[in-house]
C-alpha cells in the first residue's frame, strides 16, 4: 500500500472533525472515543506531511495548505451519498424494469399473483409482460427482449435451458347449468359425449389438455378451437360446450364461481411446468424474486386442495 493513502475510516474521521468542529464533536458524531479520533487526526497529519486543520480555541478549522484535499473529500462523500441513494432505489426498484413472457395459461391467475407480491416487495419496480405462444417464446428469448418465459411445457434447444417451476393438473369446467355440473369427478368417456372446447391439439398446451382423451383411447371432437385459455373460459361462460383447462388457469375460478363449476377428473392428469432462459445470460435478482414467489404462488394450489 502506498504510503499516503487513507482508508474509508480515516476520512469518515477527518470529515467528521470538519463537520463539528471539533475532536469532541467528531467523536459523538462517530460514537468512538475522543483519544481514538486524536490519534487517528495525528497519523493522518503525519504521514500526509501536511497539516489539515488549524486550532483556535478548540475549534477546528481546515488549514489553507489543505484546502485542495477538502475539496476531493466533498466530492468523494458527494459520490457516496449518490451512490447509496442508487442502492436505496435499487432496493425498491426504482429506475429498474422487470422484462418477462409468460404462456397464456400461466398469464390468466399465477402470474398476476405472484407480481402482486413481488410489487409489494419492490414497490417502484416497473413491469413489462408480454403473452407469448410457444413459437414466439424462442425468438423472444434469443433476440434478447426479456429475461425469462413461464412455461407449460419444454423443447430442446442449444441455447435455451429450463427450470421446474410446479406441477399441475387438469380439470374439467362446465356451465353451472350442465347435467355434469353436479359430479365431483368426471371421465374421459363422459366429457367428450358433449361438445368441446378447447385448443387445437398441433399447439402444445392443446396437446396437454387433449391428452386426457388420448390416454384413456377415447375419441372426441372439438367443436370450438380457439388459442387461449381466456376465450375457453368465456366459451364455457356462455353455455356454448364444456373444456378442458389446466388447474393454473382456473385458480381464480376455485370449485364453484357462480356460472362455471371446476370438476377434477376421475383419471388425473399432470403435466410440468418451466421457466425457460438463455443459458449464456444470468438473471437479475428481481427475477430470482419473481421466480420464487411463482413457485410459492403454485405450490400452494396443491396445498389448499390437500386441505
Amino acid at each position: 500500500m502506498p504510503k499516503r493513502q487513507l482508508t474509508l475510516r480515516q476520512i469518515e474521521m477527518i470529515r467528521a472533525i470538519k463537520v463539528a468542529g471539533s475532536i469532541a464533536g467528531a467523536a459523538r458524531l462517530l460514537n468512538v472515543s475522543q483519544p481514538g479520533v486524536s490519534r487517528t487526526m495525528k497519523h493522518v497529519e503525519t504521514i500526509l506531511e501536511i497539516k489539515l486543520f488549524t486550532r483556535s480555541g478548540g475549534k477546528y478549522t481546515p488549514s489553507p495548505e489543505a484546502s485542495g484535499i477538502f475539496a476531493q473529500l466533498n466530492e468523494l462523500y458527494k459520490k457516496l451519498n449518490d451512490l447509496n441513494k442508487s442502492i436505496e432505489q435499487l432496493e425498491h426498484g426504482q429506475d429498474v424494469q422487470l422484462v418477462f413472457g409468460s404462456v397464456p395459461s400461466l398469464a390468466l391467475a399465477m402470474v398476476p399473483r405472484a407480481l402482486r407480491r413481488l410489487r409489494e416487495r419492490y414497490p417502484a419496480l416497473h413491469i413489462n409482460l408480454e403473452t407469448l405462444k410457444l413459437e414466439e417464446a424462442i425468438d423472444y428469448l434469443l433476440l434478447g427482449r426479456g429475461e425469462f418465459v413461464c412455461m407449460s411445457y419444454r423443447f430442446e434447444h442449444p441455447a435455451i435451458e429450463f427450470q421446474p417451476l410446479a406441477d399441475g393438473e387438469l380439470r374439467c369446467v362446465v356451465h353451472a347449468d350442465h347435467p355434469l355440473a353436479d359430479h365431483d369427478h368426471v371421465t374421459a368417456q363422459e366429457i367428450a359425449q358433449y361438445p368441446l372446447i378447447g385448443v387445437d391439439p398441433g399447439d402444445p398446451y392443446g396437446q396437454i389438455l387433449n391428452s386426457v382423451f388420448i390416454n384413456a383411447g377415447v375419441d372426441y371432437d372439438l367443436t370450438f378451437r380457439v388459442r387461449f385459455g381466456s376465450m375457453v373460459i368465456a366459451l364455457v361462460r356462455q353455455g356454448l360446450g364444456i373444456a378442458i383447462l389446466d388447474n393454473f388457469s382456473l385458480a381464480d375460478l376455485g370449485h364453484a364461481s357462480g356460472d362455471l363449476k371446476v370438476i377434477s377428473l376421475s383419471d388425473p392428469v399432470h403435466f410440468s411446468t418451466y421457466v425457460a432462459t438463455r443459458n449464456d445470460r444470468e438473471l437479475s435478482s428481481f427475477s430470482d424474486t419473481y421466480i420464487e414467489l411463482m413457485r410459492e404462488e403454485m405450490s400452494q394450489l396443491w396445498h389448499h386442495k390437500a386441505q
